[in-house]
Protein backbone atom coordinates (compact mmCIF):
# COMPACT_ATOMS: atom_id res chain seq x y z
CA UNK A 1 0.00 0.00 0.00
CA UNK A 2 1.30 3.82 -0.58
CA UNK A 3 2.72 5.23 2.22
CA UNK A 4 1.77 8.58 1.18
CA UNK A 5 -1.87 7.36 -0.08
CA UNK A 6 -3.37 5.76 2.93
CA UNK A 7 -2.45 8.98 4.95
CA UNK A 8 -6.29 10.54 5.21
CA UNK A 9 -6.16 14.31 4.27
CA UNK A 10 -7.85 16.70 7.17
CA UNK A 11 -9.65 19.31 5.24
CA UNK A 12 -8.91 22.71 7.63
CA UNK A 13 -11.92 24.88 8.78
CA UNK A 14 -12.95 27.61 5.81
CA UNK A 15 -12.21 24.59 3.31
CA UNK A 16 -15.18 23.53 1.14
CA UNK A 17 -14.44 20.07 -0.66
CA UNK A 18 -16.72 18.07 -2.74
CA UNK A 19 -17.26 15.81 -5.67
CA UNK A 20 -18.70 16.83 -8.92
CA UNK A 21 -18.65 13.60 -11.27
CA UNK A 22 -14.98 12.95 -11.85
CA UNK A 23 -13.78 16.08 -10.08
CA UNK A 24 -12.61 17.07 -6.59
CA UNK A 25 -13.72 20.66 -6.52
CA UNK A 26 -12.12 22.72 -3.30
CA UNK A 27 -12.67 26.29 -2.12
CA UNK A 28 -11.16 28.35 0.43
CA UNK A 29 -10.11 31.71 1.59
CA UNK A 30 -7.49 32.02 -1.53
CA UNK A 31 -9.49 30.60 -4.12
CA UNK A 32 -10.95 27.79 -5.51
CA UNK A 33 -9.30 24.59 -7.56
CA UNK A 34 -10.86 21.78 -9.71
CA UNK A 35 -8.65 18.42 -9.72
CA UNK A 36 -10.02 15.72 -12.54
CA UNK A 37 -9.60 12.44 -10.81
CA UNK A 38 -8.48 8.79 -12.63
CA UNK A 39 -11.28 6.53 -12.77
CA UNK A 40 -8.80 3.99 -11.18
CA UNK A 41 -9.26 6.57 -7.92
CA UNK A 42 -11.88 6.77 -5.64
CA UNK A 43 -12.18 9.84 -3.59
CA UNK A 44 -14.41 9.26 0.12
CA UNK A 45 -15.08 12.47 1.93
CA UNK A 46 -16.69 12.35 5.62
CA UNK A 47 -16.85 14.44 8.40
CA UNK A 48 -13.24 16.86 7.83
CA UNK A 49 -11.67 13.70 6.17
CA UNK A 50 -10.70 13.06 2.62
CA UNK A 51 -9.70 9.45 1.83
CA UNK A 52 -8.13 7.96 -1.34
CA UNK A 53 -9.04 4.66 -2.56
CA UNK A 54 -7.51 2.36 -4.97
CA UNK A 55 -9.68 -0.48 -6.79
CA UNK A 56 -6.74 -3.12 -7.39
CA UNK A 57 -3.29 -3.76 -7.38
CA UNK A 58 -1.32 -2.85 -10.53
CA UNK A 59 1.65 -1.13 -10.67
CA UNK A 60 -0.63 2.19 -12.44
CA UNK A 61 -3.40 2.15 -9.75
CA UNK A 62 -0.68 2.31 -6.91
CA UNK A 63 1.25 5.10 -9.00
CA UNK A 64 -1.81 7.11 -8.95
CA UNK A 65 -3.04 6.29 -5.31
CA UNK A 66 0.39 8.56 -3.76
CA UNK A 67 0.26 10.95 -6.86
CA UNK A 68 -3.84 11.93 -6.36
CA UNK A 69 -3.55 11.74 -2.57
CA UNK A 70 -0.73 14.62 -2.79
CA UNK A 71 -2.23 16.31 -5.79
CA UNK A 72 -5.50 17.29 -2.87
CA UNK A 73 -3.29 17.71 -0.25
CA UNK A 74 -1.49 20.70 -2.36
CA UNK A 75 -4.45 21.89 -3.54
CA UNK A 76 -6.47 22.34 0.31
CA UNK A 77 -2.56 23.78 1.11
CA UNK A 78 -2.96 26.44 -1.74
CA UNK A 79 -6.35 27.31 -1.27
CA UNK A 80 -5.75 27.68 2.64
CA UNK A 81 -2.20 29.37 2.97
CA UNK A 82 -0.59 29.50 -0.77
CA UNK A 83 2.98 28.71 -2.04
CA UNK A 84 6.11 30.82 -2.47
CA UNK A 85 9.08 30.73 -4.65
CA UNK A 86 11.98 33.25 -4.29
CA UNK A 87 14.17 34.56 -6.86
CA UNK A 88 17.49 36.20 -6.87
CA UNK A 89 19.27 38.61 -9.45
CA UNK A 90 22.85 38.46 -9.38
CA UNK A 91 24.55 40.87 -11.85
CA UNK A 92 26.53 44.31 -11.64
CA UNK A 93 23.18 46.59 -13.20
CA UNK A 94 21.13 43.56 -13.11
CA UNK A 95 16.86 44.31 -11.22
CA UNK A 96 13.60 43.90 -11.45
CA UNK A 97 10.09 45.86 -11.12
CA UNK A 98 6.72 45.75 -11.39
CA UNK A 99 4.70 47.87 -13.62
CA UNK A 100 0.61 46.74 -13.23
CA UNK A 101 0.24 43.55 -14.62
CA UNK A 102 3.78 43.17 -16.18
CA UNK A 103 7.43 41.79 -14.39
CA UNK A 104 10.11 44.00 -16.24
CA UNK A 105 13.72 42.75 -15.79
CA UNK A 106 17.07 44.62 -16.80
CA UNK A 107 19.22 41.69 -17.37
CA UNK A 108 22.15 43.09 -19.69
CA UNK A 109 20.56 42.75 -22.97
CA UNK A 110 20.01 45.85 -25.22
CA UNK A 111 16.50 45.96 -24.06
CA UNK A 112 14.13 45.53 -20.62
CA UNK A 113 12.56 41.80 -20.92
CA UNK A 114 8.77 41.93 -20.21
CA UNK A 115 7.01 39.14 -18.45
CA UNK A 116 3.06 39.64 -18.52
CA UNK A 117 2.18 38.07 -14.85
CA UNK A 118 -0.18 35.28 -15.33
CA UNK A 119 -3.71 35.37 -13.37
CA UNK A 120 -3.85 33.83 -9.88
CA UNK A 121 -0.31 35.01 -9.08
CA UNK A 122 1.23 37.49 -7.39
CA UNK A 123 5.23 39.10 -7.98
CA UNK A 124 6.78 41.42 -5.50
CA UNK A 125 10.40 42.81 -5.84
CA UNK A 126 12.27 43.73 -2.80
CA UNK A 127 15.51 45.40 -3.11
CA UNK A 128 15.13 45.58 -6.99
CA UNK A 129 16.98 41.80 -7.09
CA UNK A 130 14.84 39.56 -4.73
CA UNK A 131 11.63 38.56 -6.55
CA UNK A 132 8.61 36.73 -5.15
CA UNK A 133 6.31 34.39 -7.01
CA UNK A 134 3.26 33.80 -4.86
CA UNK A 135 -0.04 31.81 -5.24
CA UNK A 136 -2.22 29.00 -4.70
CA UNK A 137 -1.67 26.90 -7.20
CA UNK A 138 1.56 24.95 -6.49
CA UNK A 139 1.93 23.99 -10.15
CA UNK A 140 1.45 27.53 -11.85
CA UNK A 141 3.90 28.91 -9.39
CA UNK A 142 6.74 26.69 -10.06
CA UNK A 143 6.15 26.94 -13.71
CA UNK A 144 6.06 31.20 -13.45
CA UNK A 145 9.11 30.78 -11.35
CA UNK A 146 10.80 28.68 -13.55
CA UNK A 147 9.92 30.97 -16.82
CA UNK A 148 11.32 33.77 -14.95
CA UNK A 149 15.32 31.86 -14.48
CA UNK A 150 14.90 31.00 -18.25
CA UNK A 151 15.63 34.14 -19.09
CA UNK A 152 18.89 34.44 -17.96
CA UNK A 153 20.05 31.14 -16.05
CA UNK A 154 23.02 31.50 -13.42
CA UNK A 155 26.43 30.99 -15.72
CA UNK A 156 29.23 29.00 -13.95
CA UNK A 157 32.10 31.42 -14.62
CA UNK A 158 31.14 35.06 -13.06
CA UNK A 159 27.76 33.23 -11.50
CA UNK A 160 25.56 36.33 -13.07
CA UNK A 161 21.77 35.29 -14.18
CA UNK A 162 18.61 34.73 -12.26
CA UNK A 163 18.73 31.62 -9.96
CA UNK A 164 16.35 30.39 -6.78
CA UNK A 165 17.02 31.50 -3.48
CA UNK A 166 19.38 29.21 -1.88
CA UNK A 167 20.38 27.64 -5.17
CA UNK A 168 24.24 26.36 -4.95
CA UNK A 169 25.96 27.47 -8.57
CA UNK A 170 29.11 25.69 -9.02
CA UNK A 171 31.37 27.97 -10.54
CA UNK A 172 33.93 26.88 -13.07
CA UNK A 173 37.57 28.43 -13.22
CA UNK A 174 38.04 30.86 -16.02
CA UNK A 175 40.97 30.61 -18.95
CA UNK A 176 44.29 29.96 -17.53
CA UNK A 177 47.08 32.52 -18.31
CA UNK A 178 49.41 30.99 -20.44
CA UNK A 179 53.07 30.55 -19.17
CA UNK A 180 55.70 32.69 -20.84
CA UNK A 181 57.69 30.58 -23.12
CA UNK A 182 61.35 31.41 -24.55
Amino acid sequence: MSRIGRIPIEVPGGVKVEMKGEKVHVEGPLGKMDLDVHPQVKINISKGRIEVKRQGDTALEKSLHGLFRRLIDNIITGVTKGFEKNLEIQGVGYRAKVEGKTLVLQLGFSHPVKYPIAEGIKIAVADNTKISVKGYDKQLVGQVAAEIRRFYPPEPYKGKGIRYAGEHVRRKAGKAVAGKSA
